[in-house]
């Protein structure tokens, strides 16, 4: 992250990400694949099996998504960077980063025990359901897996955009960790 003076003397904070270049790869219909979609491909991949061969064929890409809805394009298509506006709003999504396994206290904000006088119960859940059903009920707030998981960003604004180095700058933090692929959304 960074961060910028706007025209009009206030600072922004910015994350600037390095666009590069995409290319369909494919284009499914609702009459040969039953539903709309679109299919980009960026990168260069390092090794490519079989199966990859036979799917892209002249295109040697290496992150493959896929994006619903009608389109006019066709396989080969170039998408870059020119699509973009100072100004748009666009949506970000990112793999965020991941934080391990967490307690009830880091994952879901539980307030801790007293920390004095004897106690023993500083960081732990406390109770878990009532005495009448034996079990844990569907959906209880534990500890477990934390981050690590698709997020996305809606309604980030376009600060400013560097052709030359294929850089835009985007307003606020952006899902992921550094050097992470993510997605720029119209």
């Amino acid at each position: 992250m960074s961060q910028l003076v706007l025209p009009g003397g206030s600072v922004a904070p910015v994350t600037w990400l390095k666009v590069q270049p995409n290319v369909v790869v494919q284009v499914k219909t609702k009459e040969t694949d039953g539903y709309s979609a679109v299919q980009i491909g960026t990168g260069r991949a390092k090794k490519i099996n079989r199966a990859g061969k036979g799917h892209l064929k002249e295109l040697n890409v290496r992150v493959l998504r896929e994006l619903r809805g009608e389109t006019d394009l066709k396989r080969g298509d170039k998408i870059d960077l020119s699509i973009f506006e100072v100004g748009d709003l666009v949506s970000i999504t990112g793999v965020s980063k991941g934080k391990g396994f967490s307690g009830t206290v880091k994952r879901h904000g539980f307030s801790r025990g007293p920390m004095s006088h004897g106690h023993d119960h500083h960081r732990a859940p406390g109770s878990i359901g009532p005495m009448g059903i034996a079990r844990v009920l569907p959906g209880k707030r534990m500890a477990g897996h934390q981050g690590a998981e698709q997020v996305t960003t809606r309604g980030v604004k376009i600060i400013a955009i560097d052709p030359k180095a294929g850089t835009v700058a985007i307003k606020g933090s952006v899902p992921g960790a550094y050097k992470s692929w993510v997605l720029i959304r119209k």
